[in-house]
């Protein structure tokens, strides 16, 4: 990459604003108020704060006032819950309880915050020293149990609500820096931190003004969930009767006294119970709805199966120009649209109308750029699209079988058993903590009804099928054990495990040398061969395709540009893109020679130009590519494909 586009990249991106705290505020709540179970939760704890901050007023009777005469009644038209041992009103200790009950957890969950954060951010920001004694300290606090740790401090401060939540505020501190330390790890090394040091800003600035904003979401979930635990933590406490004094009501001490008299009075534990129960559930909930509300496009998996599900899909406008798949495809995707919602409203297009066929026997080979959408087009055929992102339109059929709409559980029996995937990452392909051989038995005995011993003896002959020398031996070893060339033979032997029809290979050779690139590509098209198997190449790399490919279709901006037979495309590209990527393909030219480049990058998916998408970076695009976009006509996405002789271009 050069220098240009570096900086390019660093401008762009120090223009990009932040949203308003007012618009991001607008947007949770709008989320939240699509989920019903979200709005109860909040109804419930509005009305408990309301009688929490009007107990006075509301309560029909004094809490404390005593009245022998009436002592442990049932509900009536006078004490509508009834009393308890001296006679006082349940309903009017279930208020002042509440009170208690939210006093007590914001006091401790306010402490555990503002300790917590604080330390975390120093810590996670800074690093060094401070840090592992920081974390040291953490491990052995937590090594202790809560409940213990708790009673600990109140022996040593003293009985009372205050001191028992501020023993509660030591744990949840504990538990808020972690949190804390882990996110800001992640996020310092953003660009826009790297571009607040640039701008001269104070550590105390970036941290407080940039780091923290960015990080509050998890923030805010992890306090709405340790409200409901400090809750029930006081309530347990009183039980104990190591929490209020008697000045105070609290429902664990309404408990405590119900468990005496709960033979002569079985309704007297159910209300405080009751209570107890539901405001930890409306904290807990609320949480999950915060957790889901404050994901980048306010979705949560589930939501993004669901809308994978729904069937039929919409028919983009430009179908009707698009070519058929013979009618003895493998695989065959049409039309293909792919969305995601946008952070500011709306929704951007990932891909458009991605359309292309592999026959059976038959390598393609899926290219361009990063960020052209090639990874996404492999994530979508195997139903796995991200949380959020889904299938706006378009066809996905295997041999008939169509995979778009298609749920979770019908998916789970493609994969693996009908479509194998291959990851450029091996190492991040595979478990770290289980021996090869596990996980490839695991594949097995998930699609078969194979023995252990028996699905051993399979991964075995898989892993001599890739060329792992001793594979029996092997087996019993973790991934740490094998080169980056073997762990990737693993990966290939994990994606055959069930023979499968269509074998994806995700760029599998980028974290490879360029001596191991041969082997796996090699060992790549021999199984093709051996298990009549087809492949889908997905590369950056041209010589791959030229070496291992039948045909080829080229993708840029969510869109695919082209597609053909190597050979030809290759002596006689029809697209521009297509012959500049040609173009800039190394030769070994000689000395003070300049390789060819291409002017710009890959605009963003929710920045697509209007008209063709490659205009923006065309040397032979005229007016009209800049304002209708182009359809896929005769394998080539391009108005002035049979104008242009780009032969040269090579």
């Amino acid at each position: 990459m050069s220098a240009g586009t570096i900086a390019d990249e660093r401008s762009d991106a120090a223009v990009v604003e932040p949203e308003s705290d007012v618009r991001s505020h607008t947007r949770l709540w709008q989320r939240l108020a699509r989920r019903p179970l979200s709005l109860t939760c909040i109804a419930y704890l509005v009305l408990l704060f309301v009688l929490a901050i009007g107990a006075p007023l509301v309560a029909p009777y004094d809490p404390f006032h005593p009245d022998i005469k009436l002592r442990l009644q049932g509900p009536s038209a006078v004490h509508w819950l009834g009393t308890d041992d001296l006679g006082r009103d349940t309903l009017s200790r279930l208020i002042f309880g509440a009170r208690t009950a939210l006093l007590a957890s914001f006091q401790s969950v306010s402490f555990g915050a503002v300790v917590g954060i604080t330390t975390g951010l120093v810590v996670g920001y800074l690093g060094g020293w401070f840090d592992r004694i920081a974390m040291r300290v953490a491990d052995v606090m937590q090594s202790i149990p809560a409940v213990l740790l708790a009673l600990a401090l109140i022996g040593v401060l003293g009985k009372g609500l205050g001191n028992a939540m501020l023993a509660v505020g030591v744990i949840f501190s504990v538990s808020f820096m972690r949190i804390t330390r882990a996110v800001v790890l992640a996020e310092k090394e953003q660009l826009y931190v790297d571009a607040a040091r640039v701008l001269g800003l104070r550590t105390l600035s970036i941290m407080l003004r940039q780091i923290l904003p960015n990080i509050s979401p998890p923030l805010i979930v992890q306090a709405s969930i340790a409200l409901g635990t400090a809750l029930l933590i006081e309530a347990m406490l009183s039980f104990l009767g190591v929490g209020i004094d008697s000045t105070q009501v609290s429902w664990g001490a309404m408990l405590e006294t119900a468990r005496q008299f709960q033979s002569q009075q079985p309704l007297l534990p159910i209300f405080p119970g009751l209570a107890i129960t539901l405001s930890v559930l409306a904290f807990n909930l609320l949480g999950d709805s915060l957790r889901d509300a404050t994901l980048p496009t306010g979705a949560t998996a589930e939501s993004s199966i669901s809308r994978r599900t729904v069937a039929p899909f919409a028919v983009s406008p430009t179908s009707v120009h698009r070519p058929e798949a013979p009618a003895d495809a493998l695989l065959a995707v049409s039309g293909l649209t792919v969305a995601a919602p946008r952070p500011g409203g709306g929704s951007a297009e990932l891909l458009s109308d991605v359309s292309f066929h592999v026959m059976r026997g038959e390598t393609l080979g899926l290219v361009g750029e990063s960020g052209c959408g090639k990874s996404m087009t492999a994530l979508a055929v195997m139903g796995l699209l991200p949380p959020a992102v889904s299938i706006a339109a378009g066809s996905i059929r295997l041999a008939g079988t169509e995979l778009a709409g298609l749920d979770d559980d019908a998916m789970r029996q493609v994969r693996g058993r009908r479509v194998g995937m291959v990851f450029q990452e091996p190492m991040a392909a595979l478990s770290p903590v289980h021996t090869v051989g596990r996980q490839i038995s695991d594949a097995v005995r998930a699609h078969t009804g194979l023995g252990r011993r028996q699905a051993l003896a399979r991964a075995a002959e898989l892993l001599a099928l890739v060329g792992v020398p001793d594979p029996h031996r092997r087996l019993q070893d973790y991934p740490h054990q094998f080169s980056g060339g073997m762990a990737q033979r693993v990966v290939i032997a994990g994606a055959l495990a069930c023979e499968p029809e269509l074998l994806i290979a995700d760029e599998p050779t980028t974290a490879l040398d360029v001596t191991i690139q041969a082997q796996v590509l090699d060992l790549l098209m021999d199984l093709r061969q051996r298990l009549s198997m087809s492949v889908l190449l997905i590369t950056h790399d041209l010589g791959v395709v030229a070496d291992a490919c039948d045909r080829l279709a080229v993708m840029y901006g969510g869109e695919v540009v082209e597609t053909g037979n190597v050979e030809a495309t290759f002596s006689h590209p029809r697209h521009p893109y297509t012959a500049a990527l040609l173009a800039a393909m190394p030769r070994g030219e000689g000395v003070g020679s300049r390789l060819a480049t291409i002017p710009g990058r890959v605009p963003p998916a929710w920045a697509w130009p209007q008209g063709c998408r490659f205009h923006p970076r065309c040397a032979h695009a005229v007016a009209a590519c800049r304002q209708e976009p182009n359809i896929l006509r005769h394998g080539v996405r391009c108005r002035r494909a049979d104008e242009l002789t780009l032969t040269d271009a090579r």
